[in-house]
Formats: structure tokens, sequence, C-alpha cells
């Protein structure tokens, strides 16, 4: 039997997915490392501690299953989007990553708007947020200006993962697309943008394809982690494109819900470029010459975490959720809005903060924990009903992942809220099972993702919208909107 091996890289661990060619997931295996936090409002990591990861992951992999030492084929990346690692002429980090929850750029945000305007998103088709590379790279140009005199080239993790094993620096259009420099229709780096900020383009990696080769295991690698063939090495993708992709979403019609401590809504684009005018981010997809859409809800789980922590620290999350289809739709007229942390889409507003509204003396905490699901449902739907206005799409079903595909009452509040079909998987590994498809594909197994995904991709429940409950649900998102123009003004801003 012949392998892959999917490696995805994110915020808090790696995670290794070793599948077989007829798409049988053999193992799953994870090394956790922390995030550092020097100063507020600072989030790093030491790219050193992902090489340990990787290392441990492979070597448990292959102790667990010895005959995959010579039949692993082909490995490929996920990895966590828009994070700054900077290395020298040697290939040698000079400092920590900056990573994508980083939120120190917003004055350099407000100077990238402020500098090339609606050229951003002309270019780019984003708006400048705190969580994009650029900004990253504009504060090391401006507050450490020793390490910028250093920098021989920028990557993103997962890049720096495919450097680590092949030697080779390069980065694929759908991470390169997260960075505010890429040229999302000419997929080459913008020469406009780059001067506008004095940025050498020889600091640019080169540009491929997700399923392009970009080497094969270094030997000392190979011997150190006990592979004993030749293994070749594919560029891999973001995460969520990977996710995307590991999801079976590869249809116009079909959506992807996610909602783990933020939330996003995702919609596979085709090969056609949609103007969002920035509502939305719009990035190049690992499928070649295609794209992808999503909205982020910044406080999805984590609302939800919250409450739990705040009211009902001694009840399990089954347990919290467990009666919430006692109480009516509408939460008996109690609104959330999940801004906790202020939000993404569609508001792109750091300063608002979450409201419940219209609480009585009637309200139990089942009517709180409805009404939370509610909401952060209701604002995953802010962003599928951009994309429904903007470019006129219809979702015939949606994927549900994350914390919202596990509990059978909030997977019928999606499929009544989204009017639309609600499908989950058999087993959720999206990003690194999303890896694992561009290394089968990459290799030749399959002609393309839909191929492979009819192999690899298994879902498993089906949940229908009743229609009675949607009438009901589109009265209440109707309210639900107006929440937040009726609170904005009531916050303080910085």
């Amino acid at each position: 039997m012949k392998y892959v091996l999917g490696l995805d890289l994110g915020t808090s661990s790696l995670k290794g997915l070793l599948v077989s060619k007829n798409g049988e997931v053999v193992i799953s295996c994870s090394s956790d490392y922390p995030v550092l936090y020097p100063e507020l409002g600072f989030s790093e990591q030491d790219p050193r501690e992902w090489i340990y990861a990787v290392k441990t992951v492979i070597k448990q992999i292959l102790t667990e299953v010895p005959f995959a030492k010579n039949n692993i084929e082909a490995i490929s990346f996920s990895g966590q989007m828009h994070s700054l690692v900077l290395i020298d002429d040697a290939g040698v980090p000079i400092r920590n990553a900056i990573l994508w929850n980083d939120v120190r750029t917003t004055k350099e945000c407000a100077y990238i708007t402020e500098k090339i305007g609606e050229d951003l998103i002309k270019v780019t088709k984003n708006r400048a947020l705190e969580g994009f590379t650029l900004p990253k790279i504009l504060w090391i140009m401006q507050n450490e200006r020793d390490v910028w005199k250093k920098v021989h080239h920028f990557l993103l993790p997962k890049d720096y993962l495919g450097f680590w094993f092949t030697g080779n620096k390069q980065m694929e259009f759908s991470d390169a697309a997260g960075t505010l420099l890429l040229d999302i229709e000419k997929k080459a780096w913008s020469s406009h943008i780059l001067k506008a900020f004095n940025i050498p383009e020889n600091i640019c990696p080169k540009l491929v394809n997700s399923t392009d080769k970009i080497g094969t295991v270094r030997k000392e690698i190979a011997n150190e982690l006990g592979i004993e063939t030749e293994v070749a090495v594919y560029a891999g993708g973001a995460d969520n494109a990977c996710a995307a992709i590991g999801s079976g979403i590869a249809r116009e019609d079909t959506g992807l819900s996610s909602i783990g401590t933020s939330g996003v809504f995702l919609s596979y684009e085709g090969n056609s470029v949609k103007d969002y005018k920035g509502t939305l981010h719009f990035f190049n997809h690992v499928v070649k010459d295609c794209y992808y859409s999503m909205g982020v809800t910044l406080s999805a789980g984590n609302s939800l975490s919250w409450f739990k922590k705040t009211f009902a620290e001694k009840l399990n999350f089954e347990e919290l959720l467990d009666d919430i289809d006692r109480i009516e739709i509408g939460s008996n007229n109690l609104l959330f809005t999940p801004y906790l942390l202020g939000e993404r889409t569609p508001y792109a507003d750091s300063q608002i903060r979450g409201s419940f509204v219209g609480i009585d003396v009637n309200h139990t905490k089942l009517h709180f924990t409805r009404a939370i699901l509610e909401g952060i449902t209701f604002s995953l739907k802010d962003s599928m009903k951009i994309m429904q206005n903007n470019a006129g799409k219809q979702f015939k079903r949606i994927v549900s992942i994350g914390g919202g595909a596990r509990n059978r009452h909030w997977l019928q509040m999606q499929a009544d809220i989204f009017d639309s079909t609600i499908l989950t998987l058999k087993a959720e590994q999206c990003p690194s099972l999303g890896a694992a498809m561009i290394a089968a594909v990459g290799k030749g197994w399959y002609e393309d993702f839909k191929s492979c995904a009819d192999k690899f991709v298994i879902f498993d429940n089906t949940f229908y919208p009743v229609q009675k409950h949607v009438e009901k649900y589109k009265k209440n998102y109707e309210l639900y909107k107006r929440v937040y123009p009726a609170t904005k003004s009531i916050y303080m801003t910085n």
C-alpha cells in the first residue's frame, strides 16, 4: 500500500495525517507548541518549534505504522495564513514569526489604506487588516531596522516547512493571496504595491501552484526521520483553502460553515473573479486558476465558550446545549450579537462589542444559550448574504464543520437559518486531509480534486430546512441586523 502524508501547521499544534491511495486515513498524530505573547497585542511563535513538531509527528507515525517508512510517496502542507517568517541569506529565521492573530499593526493598516487607497482592493481584492502580512512587514521596517537589514526572504509558515524539507524557497498562490502583496488576477507579486512601500521584490519567494512539486525530502532529513525512500514534496495551501477541499467544497452551489473559536463562511468561486469590494476576503484557491471567498466572525465558538465559563462553568458543552430544542425559535425575542472582540464581516469594526437585546424576567439560561447559537449563525449568514446579493450565489448545500457540527440542534438551526441542506463529515480533519489531497493530486494519483474528494471525503449526517422554521428565522434575522447600527454609536473609540 502506498501513502501520502498531509501536514497541517496550525496556530497551536501541527497535525499529521497518513492516507492511503484509496482515501483511508491510516493514522493521525499531533504535536503542540506554544504561542508567545511578549507584549499586549503581540502574538509570536518560534519556527524551530514547528520543526520539532514535524519531527515528533513523523517519527510517531512511522513508529505506529512501520511499513510506511518505504511507502510514503508524497508530502504536502496546510498552514496558518498571513504569519510572517523572515529568514537571512543562510535560510535561518531572524526572529520569531509574527502570527495572523497579532494586532500590533493598526497604524500600519491605516497607513496602507491612506497610501494606496482603492488600489489595494483593486489589486489584492482585500482591505488592509491587522491579520495580513504586509502590515507586519511595514512594522518590522519601522520598528526593527536591524532585523530588516538582514532579511533575505520572507515566507509563510507552511512554506518555511517546505523550505526545510527540500532546501527550496517558494510560496504558492493561496497563501500568497493573504499577504496583500499579490496581484490576485495576474498571479504575480504586485510591483505597484511593493514600490509604494519600498519593499524589494527580491525578498519575495518564487510563486508556484499548490500541486507543484517543490523538491524531494532532503536525504539527511529522511535519514533522521527514518524515511527509507525518496519522497516528493508538493507546495500545499493556506489552511482555509485546504479545509475547503478537505470538506469536499468543489462546486459553487456548496458552502462551508466552520465554527471554531472564530467562524468562517466560505464559498468556492470557480475561475471567475468576483467583486466583493473588500467586504469579504477573496483569495486564490489551491485548485489551479480558481478562487474562493470567505467571511469571518471573530467570536463564534468563543462566544459560547465565554458564556459557559462565566455562567455555566460546571456544565460541559454537551450538557449546556442538550435541551435547547425546548426553547422556541427566536429565544422568546432575545437577540445576541457575537461581537465580543469586535467584528470582521460584514463590518470590519474593532470597536463594536457584543449585546444581548430584549432580556426579560422570563428568560432562562437555556434562552441565553439558544440566543448565542442563533446569533453566531446569523453572523455567518451575514457573509452568506453578501455572496448571494453581490454575486448571485445560491447554496443548495452547506458542509458544517467544527463546534457547530457537534450538536444536532445547532445543525438543524443552521439548516433553517441558511435555508439550505446541511451536511456533516464522517471524520473532521479537513486542513490536514486537504494537504494530503494536494499530495495525492500532485503525485498523479487523481486527475483533479473532485475525483480525489470522491475517495477521500466521506459525508455523514444530513439536515434539511423546515420551511416554517425558515420563515420564523427570516423575521428574527431582520431584527438581528438592526442591532449593529443601533448600538454602534454607544461604544467608545480609541
